[in-house]
């Protein structure tokens, strides 16, 4: 999930969703609730503890900060020098993903169908759209981190693209690399509170309106390939204030030659898509 989150693109709830801990990690944010606040409050530490999935949580974001703080300089670097390479793999993992989640529907209908077109096409018109230029002040990092993970945990919307489109990717992954603590600080502590607010609409929604949820989600999976095809081409880029270009608007374009980089990067795609499937035929016998 931490590898997915620092790739603009590439969504950690569906990670998590591949990984079949998707709906155990809403259930287990929802646990630090009121009770668990009035629990704390009252010193009754040991009564709070037991009341939350504190173990759970703990475990899965000791991985997501080490793939963050370990893999933020390299995947950085592969963005820069290799994006073909990363793209397709990471094509390949959200194509089998597609598959897979749809496979949570109890039925197929016209209204699922709908749903599931106008996740794809919410996701295709929100990866096409432009980043701004955004204010550095805290205020502003707190609902960036607010608004990206809200993101980060619906699976087909990146909360790194967020950012992107927030004007704070790059900024947040130079914070990573920097050890800037307090601009981390501010950043977690306003995904913290939106996290919280946010797996709570989203249980409600999966229990009262499973397929419907389902299919939104693996719609906005579909939707966000658009983002993901490795080759592109750069129509427009615009200048950051710290010297850096980033481009604003691209095009998805095919290979104009079959050379050793496309076929290592149809490898990478077949490979990413060969991962997802055989670890939810794996998930499924341990079910």
């Amino acid at each position: 999930m931490g590898s997915a989150d620092v790739v603009p693109g590439v969504s950690g709830g569906t990670m998590a969703f591949i990984l079949g801990i998707y709906e155990e990690l809403l259930k287990a944010i929802r646990s630090f609730d009121l009770n668990f606040l009035k629990l704390l409050l009252s010193l009754k530490i040991r009564d709070a503890m037991n009341h939350a999935s504190w173990q759970f949580l703990m475990a899965v974001g000791l991985g997501i900060f080490t793939a963050i703080f370990s893999l933020a300089r390299i995947l950085s670097w592969l963005l820069q020098n290799r994006p073909i390479l990363i793209w397709s793999f990471f094509f390949g993992l959200i194509l089998a993903s597609v598959y897979t989640v749809s496979r949570h529907l109890n039925r197929w209908n016209l209204s699922v169908t709908a749903w599931m077109l106008l996740g794809a096409t919410g996701a295709y018109l929100l990866v096409g759209m432009v980043p701004v230029a955004t204010p550095d002040a805290p205020w502003f990092l707190f609902i960036s981190g607010a608004v990206a993970i809200c993101a980060m945990i619906l699976p087909g919307i990146s909360g790194s693209f967020v950012l992107v489109l927030m004007g704070k990717y790059h900024y947040v992954l130079e914070a990573v690399n920097n050890r800037d603590l307090f601009t981390l600080m501010v950043v977690a502590a306003g995904a913290a509170l939106g996290l919280i607010a946010f797996s709570r609409f989203l249980t409600w929604i999966l229990k009262k309106y499973h397929d419907m949820t389902i299919a939104i989600l693996t719609g906005l999976m579909l939707g966000s390939l658009r983002k993901i095809w490795p080759w592109k081409e750069t129509i427009e880029n615009m200048a950051e204030r710290d010297g850096g270009i980033v481009a604003i608007s691209q095009a998805n374009i095919l290979p104009s030659q079959w050379n050793n980089e496309v076929m290592v990067a149809m490898g990478l795609m077949v490979m990413g898509f060969l991962v997802v499937f055989f670890m939810n035929l794996w998930a499924e016998k341990q079910d």
